[in-house]
C-alpha cells in the first residue's frame, strides 16, 4: 500500500510548477532548440517529478534537481535516432532577455550554436545567475572546469558576436 504522507496536494504541485515552469521551459528550449519539445519536455520533466515524490530541503534544492533533471531528459532526448531533425536557428522566437548591445535573437543564436558544454554553464551562470560552485555541485564537475568552460564559451561567443559581448 502507498503512503499518502508523502503525496503532493494539487495545490503544491500547481505552486511547484508555477515556480519552476519557466527555468525548465528555457532550458529545455536552449538544448531542443524547438518550442514544442521544449513544451514536451516539461511535461515529461513535471511527471517525473511527480512519480518521483521527490522531498526537497528547500526551494534552491528544488531548483537544482529540476535543473538537473531537466538536462538529463533533454539529453536522452537528443541521443534518440528519430531526434536527427533540425530547425533553423531564424525559425526560433526570442525566448530569453538580453541587457547587453547585440539583439537579444543574436546572441541567443550563437549561444545555440556553442557545444554543449559550454551553453549549459554560460546559460546557467548568466540567465539562471548560478554560482560557479552551484554549477559545479550540479554538473558534477571541479569548480576548475566549470571556470574553463565559462572562460572558454565566452571567448567563442566574443569571437563569433565580434567582441561584443560579456565585457
Amino acid at each position: 500500500m502507498e503512503n499518502n504522507s508523502l503525496l503532493r496536494t494539487d495545490k503544491e504541485l500547481a505552486e511547484l510548477y508555477q515556480r519552476h515552469a519557466d527555468l525548465v521551459y528555457r532550458l529545455c528550449y536552449i538544448y531542443l532548440k524547438n518550442p514544442v519539445d521544449a513544451e514536451d519536455a516539461v511535461q515529461s520533466v513535471f511527471l517525473k517529478l511527480i512519480k518521483t515524490q521527490m522531498v526537497f530541503n528547500d526551494r534552491e534544492h528544488e531548483k537544482a534537481w529540476l535543473t538537473v533533471t531537466t538536462r538529463n531528459y533533454c539529453k536522452d532526448v537528443l541521443k534518440n535516432w528519430w531526434k536527427t531533425r533540425r530547425v533553423a536557428l531564424d525559425a526560433l522566437p526570442e525566448v530569453p532577455s538580453w541587457n547587453g548591445d547585440e539583439p537579444p535573437g543574436k546572441v541567443l543564436a550563437r549561444l545555440l550554436s556553442l557545444p554543449e558544454k559550454y551553453k549549459t554553464v554560460l546559460y546557467l551562470y548568466y540567465f539562471e545567475e548560478y554560482s560557479v560552485k552551484e554549477i559545479s555541485e550540479m554538473l558534477g564537475n571541479k569548480e576548475s572546469t566549470i571556470q574553463t568552460q565559462l572562460a572558454r564559451g565566452r571567448k567563442r561567443l566574443k569571437i563569433d558576436l565580434g567582441g561584443h559581448c560579456f565585457e
